[in-house]
């Protein structure tokens, strides 16, 4: 290295610290003078000091950077200590950053120095997001934290244990590719939870109908129907979020489809688009006005969507639908995909959307794969219609009523002007 770029390999040292610095004074800035134990300027010099050793390392050795750190580590432990004993609050995360600092100021000077910069902006954000990380800790909850952890197993510890390949005779099951695609249906409900947990009931009722759609637009469905029995009054805001609600899940199916075949795109927007217009639409409107006073408190009666027994049934009705299908198309033709399609979408679209999209462009043509989805959409739009009719009052079930025959009219009409533009 020449002396132009030793520089700037300690300059780098410095303001690496420097950086982390200003954070950790920010959040003693409170305190009174000589009450922090290290501030901008001890950090600043930690980092410099860190590559002046790392500088002496190429020049003396290891043993010599070695005995900084020590004296370093064992003074700064000793004097966060005494400052934090009359407060009472002593922390590592400051002895922690402050030797992150250190060795950052050693790879500034003996390493790479983007990896150094980049290691102050994440070590720095880190801090930074004290109280935002404690107040998520704070509210979750053990049901979150386990559903996230079957998630993150799931994904890393079961999925690359499955072979990548038909087990069967036939071709018909892949053990990796049904599992991929629970974790994917998994990872999109979990985000839809997310959003009711973080939005909470205070959103209002078209809030809860946006997460609920994400998450199960039958639930939401029959959670509002419900709620309008007992509280009459929001008939029509209910009847407004169930609709925004199924609007989503067209939303929801057309990215898992257009995920999985990215061919079905086009059809699939003819058809769904219109019933995501009208939807929406109806959704905003019927909730142009504010919701009766104490219509607010009410929760979705949704269940947490990582249970391990409801991911363990999705991934079997997944295989089995995917199964089932694969060989009714090979032996009855591609066209029985569509009758498979109308049964399954009564209790669930997802499994039939993922089993058909997968199929789409091989062993089934797009136009059949894209009628069969949008067949499924239809059959569980009308379950969906039938359980508010039923279950709710009825002004809920005929606005959801109207606005479902509305949407599968003009989704037959743009799928069918897509088909004989596309086919």
């Amino acid at each position: 290295m020449d002396m132009v770029e030793i520089f700037e390999r300690l300059g780098l040292a410095l303001a690496i610290g420097a950086l982390v610095g200003m954070e950790r004074g920010w959040q003693e800035r409170e305190l009174p003078a000589g009450g922090r134990a290290a501030g901008i300027r001890t950090f600043a010099l930690s980092g410099f000091l860190g590559g002046v050793a790392g500088y002496l390392q190429g020049i003396a050795g290891p043993v010599l950077p070695a005995m900084l750190l020590a004296g370093f580590v064992l003074a700064f432990v000793v004097f966060s200590y005494r400052a934090a004993t009359p407060r009472n609050d002593f922390s590592v995360t400051g002895v922690v950053a402050a030797l992150i600092v250190f060795a950052l100021g050693v790879v500034s000077v003996t390493g790479d120095m983007r990896i150094a910069a980049a290691g102050a902006v994440v070590t720095t954000g880190f801090l930074a997001a004290r109280h935002s990380l404690h107040g998520f800790l704070r509210a979750l909850t053990w049901t979150e934290l386990r559903s996230a952890l079957v998630l993150l197993a799931m994904t890393f510890v079961a999925l690359p244990l499955l072979p990548d390949h038909p087990v069967d005779p036939w071709g018909a099951f892949n053990p990796f590719t049904v599992w991929l695609m629970t974790v994917m249906i998994a990872a999109l409900s979990y985000a839809g939870y997310v959003a009711m947990r973080v939005g909470g009931p205070d959103r209002g009722i078209l809030f809860a109908g946006a997460a609920g759609g994400v998450v199960s637009s039958t639930a939401t469905t029959l959670s509002f129907a419900r709620i309008s029995v007992s509280e009459t009054g929001l008939s029509r805001q209910l009847a407004g979020a169930a609709a925004l609600a199924g609007g989503l899940s067209l939303v929801r199916c057309f990215i898992i489809s257009v995920a999985v075949a990215p061919v079905l795109a086009l059809p699939l927007a003819a058809g769904l688009a219109p019933g995501l217009v009208i939807f929406v639409g109806a959704g905003l409107v019927l909730n142009a006005r504010k919701a009766a006073a104490g219509g607010g408190g009410h929760e979705l009666e949704l269940k947490n969507p990582f249970e391990l027994g409801t991911v363990l049934r999705f991934g079997a009705l997944l295989g089995a639908i995917g199964f089932i299908s694969k060989l009714l198309v090979q032996f009855l033709g591609p066209s029985s995909i569509i009758i498979i399609a109308l049964v399954s979408g009564i209790p669930d679209l997802d499994a039939i959307t993922l089993s058909t999209a997968h199929l789409a462009g091989n062993s089934v043509p797009i136009e059949t794969a894209s009628l069969a989805i949008l067949l499924a959409v239809t059959s569980n739009l009308v379950t969906k219609m039938v359980l508010a009719i039923s279950s709710g009052t009825s002004t809920y079930g005929r606005l959801l009523g109207v606005l479902t025959i509305a949407v599968i009219v003009a989704g037959g009409i743009g799928i069918a002007v897509a088909l004989k533009i596309l086919f």
